[in-house]
């Protein structure tokens, strides 16, 4: 039976040595908010995930979720019981704004909270996840009425959300989207049409699920300028806020996935439902960009989350599993064979994605960070800097975070050999459920496109070149520390490589659009590893001073040193690779005539 054990010491460095959150104790949401409190919220957290949700994770791959005749979704046995215990806790509504009953806790809290519950549980955490993604729309766009009506409810979990884009010809391409919305006398829309792969779309958790769907107000413009976004509640809500008549959304069916069986993923049919328009007219992907920035986010550390989970479970069955004897000589001379974690070619599984893990979940924390201050700082250079990093690293953050994820995930059921593909010691189910993350919310192609396409450009490349001069000036500040020259050599030669694509880029991808479309998988590749250099040097500098400061005798510190060097020697070699592929531009790719595929 798999296991799961939240890294609690891991979120306490990134959040106490590395990042030093007690720096931003005059920001609103950390006033309130001491390291010991953090504590307690992250203790309760893991108490939680290891004992309600972890242990539901497989129910829910066995049994999935059930549509009745009417349109109605039985969720997995315990799922029910355990998003009342959700609420009941208050875990529903940690960062969210206490004018509308949340707790106001930072954001970089809560994306620790939701690591490991995507790790306990993917499939269960996308319900809450998805009525953030809507409580943060409504939030952002909604009128007052709006935001009355629905936000104390998303926070408490009372009620859930969802976001409706996909529809059976309509995937990326929304400007294809057929949905209609005829307007009513009263203010309201009548809503026509079918969605497709909606999360969460129909449950048995909460009486009124709160869709925000896309859709085509009659004689809108064409294309994606004629796209508006509205608020579909399953259920009509009175002036008084209670529940009225039942809405003409429906749940068609329940799509047969891959993995995430846990999470009701419907068809949703919309026959002349009322709903609401949120925002103005025909700026409806701007609003629902709200959404799927914060959705990006979080479908990046799923991907995480996934890597952390198969990596627990395959070093406790490399450090259990006897087979064959150490080339080096017997290492368990008691015993008939050597634990597999003895051997070269597993360690080098384990390490990426130890590795990978441990600097995946510095730059998350780092990125979170910055939504804080977006949100906080009372200084308005400080938020628009925030404002350009969060925008510019999503892409990187969802692609290259569920990429890697993947492919640890299949690794470390590789470590298990063949019971690895076998459904007793549940990898499989890691690895099923990490495949949809490089799918949904925008394919991984598409945000390597979004990455050159859009964010290296904006505003004169305003963020890439502060991101640049950030690396640069950590490098210079720290040239002359001995113990840390390894890393900040490495972290300059990998920043010097990642300017040389973007210049090559900017050079070349204007030039031919094709250029930029096959480098992007490489760039944002190149950008991802330069990333986690920055992380692990940082972490590396962190880890230098606690050994120094009396921690020379915990072995946390020197693990966290080695696993920085593995990084370095193993895994950052790969950024040269990407940088040539990334310069041999489209003519590669595209030479060969569609006919001869």
């Amino acid at each position: 039976m798999p296991s799961y054990k939240v890294p609690l010491r891991e979120y306490r460095f990134l959040l106490k040595d590395v990042l030093d959150i007690g720096r931003y104790s005059n920001l609103p949401s950390f006033a309130d908010a001491p390291m010991d409190l953090i504590d307690q919220v992250l203790d309760e957290g893991a108490k939680f995930c290891e004992g309600v949700l972890a242990p539901l994770n497989r129910v829910g791959d066995e049994h999935g979720c059930v549509r009745h005749d009417d349109g109605s979704v039985t969720t997995p046995p315990g799922f029910k019981d355990a998003y009342k215990q959700y609420i009941e806790a208050g875990w529903s509504g940690l960062s969210s704004d206490p004018a509308f009953g949340g707790q106001g806790l930072p954001y970089i809290v809560a994306l620790a909270w939701n690591e490991m519950v995507a790790s306990s549980n993917m499939a269960f955490g996308m319900y809450p996840g998805l009525s953030h993604g809507a409580y943060a729309a409504i939030h952002t766009h909604g009128d007052d009425a709006q935001k009355r009506t629905y936000l104390p409810k998303l926070v408490s979990g009372e009620w859930t959300g969802t976001m409706n884009l996909t529809e059976p010809h309509c995937g990326t391409d929304l400007s294809l989207l057929r949905t209609k919305a005829i307007p009513q006398a009263d203010g309201s829309y009548r809503i026509t049409g079918q969605k497709i792969f909606i999360s969460a779309g129909e449950h048995d958790f909460a009486p009124n699920i709160v869709h925000l769907v896309l859709a085509r107000i009659e004689g809108a413009p064409a294309g994606t300028k004629g796209i508006s976004l509205f608020i579909v509640p399953k259920v009509l809500v009175n002036a008084d806020g209670s529940l009225g008549e039942r809405n003409g959304v429906v749940c068609g069916k329940i799509e047969e996935k891959m993995g995430i069986h846990g999470n009701s993923t419907c068809v949703l049919n919309y026959d002349d439902a009322v709903g609401y328009l949120i925002g103005q007219e025909n700026k409806g992907l701007m609003a629902m960009f709200v959404m799927m920035n914060v959705a990006r986010l979080g479908v990046g550390l799923q991907g995480l989350a996934q890597s952390e989970v198969a990596y627990q479970n395959a070093v406790i069955y490399a450090k259990d599993r006897l087979q064959m004897r150490s080339l080096t000589g017997a290492k368990n001379p008691g015993g008939p064979a050597d634990p597999i974690i003895v051997h070269p070619d597993v360690r080098r599984m384990l390490m990426d994605a130890k590795a990978f893990n441990e600097g995946a979940r510095a730059f998350a924390f780092w990125t979170a960070l910055y939504v804080d201050l977006l949100r906080g700082s009372p200084d308005e250079k400080a938020r628009q800097k925030a404002d350009d990093y969060v925008a510019l690293v999503t892409p990187v953050i969802k692609s290259y975070f569920t990429d890697k994820g993947y492919a640890n995930a299949t690794n470390c059921q590789q470590v298990f050999g063949g019971h690895g593909y076998i459904e007793e010691h549940g990898m499989s189910q890691f690895v099923r459920d990490a495949r949809i993350a490089q799918i949904y919310e925008g394919a991984n192609g598409i945000q390597a496109l979004d990455l050159v396409g859009r964010k290296l450009g904006a505003n004169g490349g305003r963020a890439i070149f502060a991101f640049f001069n950030e690396l640069d000036d950590f490098v210079s500040a720290h040239e002359d520390e001995a113990e840390l020259k390894e890393f900040t050599a490495a972290l300059a030669g990998v920043k010097a490589q990642l300017q040389e694509g973007t210049m090559w880029l900017m050079q070349n991808g204007m030039t031919n659009f094709d250029n930029a479309g096959a480098a992007s998988h490489d760039y944002l590749n190149l950008f991802g590893l330069a990333a986690l250099t920055y992380m692990w040097t940082l972490q590396a500098k962190a880890a230098l001073a606690a050994k120094k400061n009396g921690g020379a005798s915990d072995p946390y510190y020197g693990a966290k040193l080695t696993t920085g060097r593995y990084f370095l020697a193993r895994m950052l070699p790969d950024a040269g690779a990407h940088l040539a592929k990334l310069k041999s531009g489209a003519e590669p790719v595209m030479a060969l005539a569609a006919e001869a595929f």
